[in-house]
């Protein structure tokens, strides 16, 4: 009686596995979205908290991004700041 309720059990949970794939399918997919998303979001990110620039240039690094792609980041991080800033020393 044992091996049968075991069986039935497995035959159970294999159903059950079975049913639950396309919405374990679904939850993936959904994460694999996100995770694309952060990644795409990654460098206006970086850019928009960086102290390398600020007002205008920023918001043009980072249109730059949006319209032209990630090259746009890698440029960002070997040219920016396209002005030299103005040193301020405190002695």
């Amino acid at each position: 009686m044992n091996v049968v309720i075991t069986l039935l059990f497995l035959v159970v949970l294999g159903v059950a596995v079975t049913a639950l794939l396309p919405v374990i399918g679904f939850l993936l997919a959904i994460a694999v979205a996100g995770l694309c998303v952060l990644l795409w979001l990654l460098p206006i990110l970086i850019i928009a908290g960086s102290d390398k620039t600020s007002g205008g240039e920023k918001a043009a690094w980072i249109c730059a991004i949006v319209f032209l792609s990630w090259f746009a980041w890698v440029f960002y991080f070997f040219l920016a700041p396209l002005k030299p800033r103005r040193g301020y020393y405190y002695y």
